[in-house]
């Protein structure tokens, strides 16, 4: 394969990659909160998922404020 066929790397600043990762974290830690809403108004969740979600979202809380300030509403 000759290296003419390959379109050269393409890349983001350091900022950006921040904030694109603050929305998928936040993303994702809404997602286990949902699952957890839900469980709670009588949906099923293995408990294991139970427990494990809660930890997950109270590791999530401590990276994502590592990260770029990124407002909720940049996700709609």
């Amino acid at each position: 394969m000759s290296k003419s066929k390959h379109k050269p790397y393409q890349w983001i600043d350091g900022e950006t990659a921040d904030r694109i990762t603050a929305l998928n974290l936040k993303d994702y830690r809404s997602y286990l909160k949902k699952e957890l809403k839900e469980h709670k108004k009588g949906g099923w969740l293995h408990p294991d998922d139970v427990v494990g979600n809660m930890r997950r979202i109270e590791a999530l809380d401590l990276i994502i404020k590592d990260f770029v300030e990124v407002p909720d509403d940049a996700t709609r």
